[in-house]
């Protein structure tokens, strides 16, 4: 059960970067295809699974839309100008399309990470759903994590097209083939170190401390710490200090 777990969670990054770098190389040096007819043909992977994933789901995904369409279009600028490094430099364009629409999303207050950090959070358990629920509502610090992980991915995809587009019209074609998947590996470790730091980490955090709380009846702050509540203090008889009660307003 946990190797298959395991392997759906990896079955994506391979076929968006092992699938297409091994076609690249295998219609290139072993049909002898064109640089640009090799780069085109192994990109249809993921466009295609981007493209099922959309179907499969049955509702429009905004990052798996954006991904699609940029894939798209950019493909076929690249055929229609011929210019390998343009396709090369395609992928700096996904990124930098999702990341700034990751910006604008953190602006516009709706976050767009989140919608692939919360599965990761909650992990299937409804006493944490019900917790991510409650703190989205109630919580600024809750929403701020949210918003600063959305930010920390934004600003990283946004510096891994910068360095694509650098090594995309820098270094030789065959090179930044296998070395795009190296910008993107430090990338997306930047993304996670630093968006797990600062974000993720601290809105898991709070999820447990509120599942815990609302298990046991005890409220929580913004802060995880326990709120101040009301305590009766029963009369007891033979006791020589009876329990105070709040003021009632007389009535005319």
């Amino acid at each position: 059960m946990t190797t298959n777990r395991k392997f759906r969670n990896l079955a994506p990054l391979l076929i968006d970067v092992a699938v297409p770098m091994g076609a690249y190389y295998l219609l290139k040096d072993g049909f002898g295809t064109s640089t640009l007819m090799a780069l085109g043909l192994s990109s249809v992977v993921p466009a295609a699974r981007t493209a099922w994933g959309v179907l499969r789901s049955r509702e429009v995904n905004g990052m798996a839309a954006l991904i699609l369409f940029v894939n798209i279009v950019t493909l076929l600028l690249s055929f229609v100008a011929g210019d390998p490094r343009l396709m090369l430099a395609k992928d700096s364009g996904v990124s930098s399309v999702i990341g700034l629409g990751v910006i604008v999303s953190v602006a516009l207050g709706k976050p767009m990470m989140t919608a692939g950090m919360k599965p990761w959070v909650v992990k299937g358990d409804e006493a944490r759903e019900a917790a991510w629920t409650r703190l989205q509502a109630e919580s600024p610090r809750f929403r701020r994590a949210e918003r600063t992980f959305s930010l920390v991915w934004g600003v990283v995809l946004l510096a891994e097209c910068v360095a694509r587009v650098v090594g995309a019209y820098t270094l030789p074609v065959d090179t930044m083939v296998w070395f795009g998947n190296v910008i993107l590996a430090v990338a997306m470790g930047l993304g996670f170190v630093v968006g797990g730091a600062i974000g993720a980490g601290p809105i898991m955090r709070m999820v447990i401390s509120e599942a815990r709380a609302a298990g046991t009846g005890t409220p929580q702050s913004d802060s995880g710490r326990d709120t101040a509540t009301a305590v009766e203090v029963p009369q007891r008889a033979g006791e020589g200090t009876a329990a105070r009660s709040a003021p009632v307003a007389a009535t005319a």
